[in-house]
C-alpha cells in the first residue's frame, strides 16, 4: 500500500473548539484549552503517524477582526497555513455567523481539499444540525461536510478516515516519533498562560504573554523561571494579587500541570514584568515568536 502524508490546516473562529479536535485527532494535549475565546495564538503543529501515512495537523490561531498588531500576526499565521495545506479543516459551530468573507473567498479558489467540521452538534436537535449542513453546502458547494462533536468524540473517526482519503500519495516528512515542531519550552509558557485565562477575568488574559526564561534539568526536579509580561502596572497588580495570592495560586496550578507534561518534579518561580502595550510593539511580538511579515 502506498505511504500518505500531508499538511491539514485547522481554522476557524475563536472559541469553535478547534484545539479540543486538534487534541483529539493527534491523540495528545498539543493546544491549550479553555472556555475562552483567543485562546490559540501561534500555530501549532501536531504530528500523526501511522504505518502507512503521517498527518500533520496545524491548529492556527482563531480567526478575528484585528484590532492590534497581535491580532494582525495571529491573521498572518492563518493565511500562512493555507498556503502550504494539503487539505483545509474549517471548523466551526451550530448557528455561527461566519463573518470573513476573506477567507470564505479563498476558500472556494484554493486548488486543496476543504473539509468543513461542524462541532458540538450534540447540544442540537438533528433538523437543526441537518439545517446547518445545508447552509455550508450552499457557501462551499466544493467542501465536504461533517456534523461532529470534538468533545465527545462523536464522528470524529470518521472526520479523520476522510481527511486520510483526501491526502496526497507521499514519503513522511517527520521522524515516526515526533508529535509537534514546538518545543517543551513553548508548551510550558502555554500551560502557564492557560491558567491565566482559567484564574483571571476581564481583559488579563488577552494582556499577558509567557516567557520560559531559563529551564535547568536536575536529577530530580526542573527549575523554570518564567516572565508574565502585562500591558499595564494595573494588570501586573491584578495578576500579583494581595500579599501576592493570585500569583502563588497560578504557580501552583501551573506547576502540577508541567509536571505531567514533564513527568518529573518541578521548581516554578514566576515573576511580571510590564512592557507598555506590547500588543502594539513589533520588536516585542517578535520577541515573543510572531511573525508580522507573512
Amino acid at each position: 500500500m502506498a505511504h500518505k502524508a500531508g499538511f491539514v490546516s485547522i481554522i476557524g473562529s475563536p472559541n469553535v473548539g478547534k484545539s479540543t479536535l486538534m487534541n483529539v485527532l493527534v491523540g495528545e494535549r498539543l493546544s491549550i484549552i479553555t472556555h475562552k475565546a483567543q485562546t490559540t495564538r501561534h500555530r501549532i503543529m501536531g504530528i500523526f503517524s501511522g504505518e502507512d501515512f503521517q498527518i500533520v495537523y496545524s491548529d492556527t490561531p482563531g480567526i478575528m477582526k484585528p484590532h492590534y498588531l497581535l491580532h494582525k500576526a495571529m491573521l498572518s499565521a492563518v493565511m500562512a497555513s493555507l498556503s502550504d495545506a494539503d487539505v483545509i479543516l474549517l471548523v466551526t459551530e451550530i448557528g455561527e455567523k461566519f463573518n470573513h468573507p476573506e477567507i470564505l473567498e479563498k476558500l472556494k479558489s484554493v486548488d486543496v481539499p476543504v473539509v468543513v467540521a461542524i462541532n458540538k452538534v450534540d447540544l442540537s436537535e438533528q433538523p437543526v444540525v441537518l439545517e446547518e449542513i445545508g447552509k455550508w453546502k450552499n457557501t462551499l458547494e466544493k467542501a465536504d461536510i461533517i456534523a461532529i462533536s470534538a468533545k465527545h468524540c462523536f464522528n470524529t473517526a470518521e472526520l479523520f478516515e476522510r481527511i486520510l482519503k483526501l491526502l496526497p500519495e507521499s514519503p513522511p516528512f517527520y521522524p515516526k516519533e515526533e508529535l509537534t515542531d514546538r518545543s517543551q519550552r513553548f508548551f510550558i509558557s502555554e500551560i502557564i498562560r492557560e491558567k491565566v485565562l482559567l484564574d483571571y477575568t476581564q481583559e488579563i488574559p488577552y494582556s499577558v504573554e509567557i516567557v520560559v526564561d531559563s529551564f535547568k534539568e536536575e536529577d530530580n526536579i526542573v527549575r523554570i523561571s518564567a516572565f508574565i509580561y502585562t500591558a499595564r502596572e494595573s494588570q501586573k497588580a491584578i495578576i500579583l494579587g494581595h500579599q501576592g495570592r493570585s500569583i502563588k495560586k497560578l504557580g501552583t496550578d501551573a506547576r502540577k500541570d508541567i509536571e505531567e507534561f514533564l513527568g518529573k518534579h518541578v521548581f516554578l518561580e514566576l515573576k511580571v514584568k510590564v512592557t507598555k502595550d506590547w500588543r502594539e510593539d513589533e520588536r516585542m511580538l517578535k520577541r515573543f515568536g510572531y511573525n508580522i511579515d507573512e
